[in-house]
């Protein structure tokens, strides 16, 4: 059956159009009997709506944006497939957008939401590269809810604690092995600084010395690509500063740990091994690498739960002044052990 508009759509299954708008908005919305009536009659005809048109017709639409800065991220792939999954069980539509760890192209992003009239917005920002001001452009037509990492004020974050995760994995190492020397990463945005702040302050307290190495300039977010030429450079000169690991983050590791295997190293925390490697995150892929790696998990479950709860709250605060959004959440690192250290 070929039918063209919702109101002809609206006859053929016997609905009103404002009941068959419900349905299209929430379908929950509309009773058990009349739902079925509807879906049926879709399954049976080739109609569907212009749902993107009808959106935009709308002063506020059902369109929430996920904006990241490196959509190849292992961490922020995960996220943002546990952002979508819970965005689209709420009822809203996930728009995902890259900045591709450009500060223009962040600034372009939050243009783009603005032009899609997005309800609200779920962000990790670059951060200390973020251009002054464009999320509080952003914050003065919809809410926001930072992920990971923030632009500092008032706008409600959900992170990791990096002064606890750290913390903890330099002590297992210390506790397990030769104390770790620290390598350090880009300082792309406030965790990179809490993570070296947290090694240094918890190696002193442990009585021993840091030590932290790592040229950080030109690699940007090319942390995979850093972690590997430097690691294989220090292994050719013998100037690798100690035989355990502390990596900035997982993306890091992978690379270290790859120079050592094509230097002949073996990476692992048995005695015959030649070097511990450690890191922090717990991407999805960090299991599966050879040896599997030991590190920090971030909770993936919490900082997306929370992150999607904090911003309906946000939506839903004309309609309920009494509610209280938290503006800060941060979230403890659990050591997973494997084999690397």
């Amino acid at each position: 059956m070929t039918i063209k508009t919702m109101d002809d759509f609206a006859r053929s299954c016997g609905v009103s159009r404002p009941t068959l708008s419900r349905y299209f908005d929430n379908p929950s919305s509309v009773k058990p009997g009349t739902r079925k009536r509807i879906e049926d009659a879709l399954s049976a005809s080739d109609y569907r709506p212009n749902l993107y048109a009808r959106n935009l017709n709308r002063k506020r639409t059902r369109n929430i944006g996920i904006l990241v800065p490196v959509i190849t991220d292992p961490f922020y792939a995960e996220m943002i497939n546990r952002l979508e999954l819970l965005v689209r069980g709420e009822g809203y539509w996930p728009i995902v957008i890259s900045s591709h760890g450009l500060p223009d192209l962040e600034a372009e992003a939050v243009n783009t939401l603005l032009s899609l009239k997005a309800a609200g917005a779920i962000i990790a920002p670059l951060g200390l590269s973020s251009e002054p001001g464009i999320f509080e452009k952003l914050r003065e037509s919809i809410p926001i809810v930072y992920f990971d990492t923030f632009i500092e004020g008032d706008t409600p974050f959900i992170g990791n604690n990096n002064a606890q995760s750290v913390a903890t994995i330099v002590d297992y190492l210390c506790r397990s092995g030769e104390a770790p020397a620290y390598f350090d990463i880009p300082h792309v945005n406030h965790n990179s600084g809490e993570r070296l702040a947290s090694y240094i302050a918890t190696i002193k307290s442990l009585g021993f010395e840091p030590v932290v190495f790592g040229a950080t300039e030109n690699y940007g977010w090319d942390f995979e690509r850093m972690g590997y030429e430097q690691t294989d450079a220090m292994i050719a000169t013998g100037t690798l500063p100690g035989r355990t690991i502390l990596c900035a983050n997982d993306r890091l590791a992978f690379g270290a740990m790859a120079a050592a295997h094509s230097r002949g190293l073996r990476v692992g925390r048995r005695s015959d091994s030649d070097l511990r490697i450690a890191a922090h995150d717990d991407h999805p892929l960090s299991r599966y690498t050879c040896p599997p790696l030991t590190t920090m998990a971030q909770d993936f479950t919490a900082m997306a739960r929370g992150s999607v709860d904090t911003l309906l709250s946000m939506l839903d605060e004309d309609n309920d002044a009494t509610k209280v959004v938290a503006r800060k959440i941060i979230l403890d690192g659990t050591l997973v052990m494997r084999q690397s250290a």
